[in-house]
């Protein structure tokens, strides 16, 4: 028998967290019986297009939703031509205009996922969140979030306490982020960081991920410790801007800039210390591989509590200054790594494999 294919809308795929946990899922999915097809935005900017078709997923480019006369009537289309029974949309409040779209064209099974929350300082987008957040149940069959708190800001409380939203925890693969100290000592060796202090950073430069706060954090590291590297992982919009600030401090030598990697797994063992200031988040997934790493972690606490897995990860206000962060970090410059992590996060639900046997099942039930 065929694989029956759901419809992922995932918006922009711009190497991002929710882009990364839908992957996961894919990647352990059993696709003899379930196969994906990606429903992007034709302004996405990193579409893993080799290994989706690699595992027989499909893409299908759409108009971006801010064209919604041409977005909503493509993905009409779309999903009457491929008569699917179920399609699940990862955009936040915007799901409402793909799942109006699934109904429009009689998909009978229609899942919205919220991956995050909203925020002060993004004004523009938290019109847009909040003007949409009321109708997210409208037009959906069935809610999914990736931690309670994401779920309870899209769709209510009470919708929790009910158990009508399914949790889908950004699970990973706890065997591949496992603390190795060869590849710790490999990876420190090809960057050239050697008897260093790395204090590690992986994140789509944007407002969410406040970079622009870690730097002022990583100055006074340095201050505290000449021997202190920051390692950054990913790219974005304010990547030129974080640049142009390194440079104004005079930290160029001790600021790693690594843009998109596709490892890593390998790079949380050359870290000593992960860093996540951002300003909101549902429940990061990068949160989730560093404990698998068992990194100590220093979080700000505008991401859900449920972020915490193991005893590695402490929580600070983004209001505090950027000295008390640093002392923080600086502390944890002689904490021992081990292996425990892996426990623990396989005991709260977050391996990827057991997880995708959900997500299958969900699919399954709904058939």
């Amino acid at each position: 028998m065929e694989p029956i294919r759901i419809a992922q809308v995932v918006g922009k795929m711009m190497n991002g967290g929710v882009e990364a946990v839908v992957m996961n899922y894919y990647r352990h999915i059993d696709r003899s019986k379930i196969q994906f097809d990606f429903i992007v935005d034709e302004d996405s900017t990193y579409i893993p297009r080799e290994e989706i078709e690699s595992l027989g997923g499909r893409i299908y480019i759409v108009p971006p939703y801010q064209k919604l006369n041409k977005y909503i009537p493509t993905l009409i289309k779309l999903f009457k031509e491929n008569q699917y029974k179920i399609v699940h949309s990862h955009i936040n409040t915007l799901s409402v205009f793909p799942l109006y779209a699934a109904k429009k064209a009689g998909v009978p099974v229609r899942i919205a996922h919220n991956h995050s929350t909203a925020a002060p300082g993004e004004w523009k987008k938290n019109i847009l969140k909040y003007t949409l957040r009321p109708f997210a149940k409208v037009y959906a069959t069935h809610y999914a979030a990736c931690s309670r708190y994401a779920g309870e800001w899209l769709f209510g409380k009470k919708s929790m306490e009910r158990g009508e939203v399914t949790i889908f925890n950004n699970a990973i693969d706890l065997d591949k982020f496992k603390y190795d100290e060869n590849v710790r000592n490999e990876v420190r060796k090809e960057l050239g960081l050697e008897g260093k202090f790395v204090i590690g950073h992986v994140g789509r430069f944007c407002y969410q991920k406040n970079q622009e706060f870690l730097i002022d954090v990583f100055e006074e590291v340095y201050k505290q410790n000449p021997n202190a590297v920051l390692m950054l992982v990913g790219d974005g919009p304010d990547k030129e801007k974080i640049e142009e600030k390194v440079k104004r401090l005079y930290l160029s030598d001790h600021v790693l800039f690594l843009g998109n990697r596709n490892d890593a797994s390998r790079l949380y063992q050359a870290m000593d210390v992960f860093v996540l200031p951002s300003r909101y988040e549902g429940l990061p997934v990068v949160g989730v591989e560093a404990q698998a790493a068992d990194l100590p972690c220093v979080l700000s606490n505008k991401m859900t509590a449920e972020t915490k897995m193991t005893d590695n990860v402490t929580f600070l206000g983004i209001d505090d200054s950027a000295k008390e962060w640093a002392e923080i970090i600086n502390s944890m410059n002689i904490l021992p790594r081990n292996v425990r992590a892996y426990r623990d996060l396989f005991n709260n639900g977050f391996s990827i494999t057991e997880r995708a046997c959900k997500l299958t099942e969900l699919y399954e039930s709904n058939l």
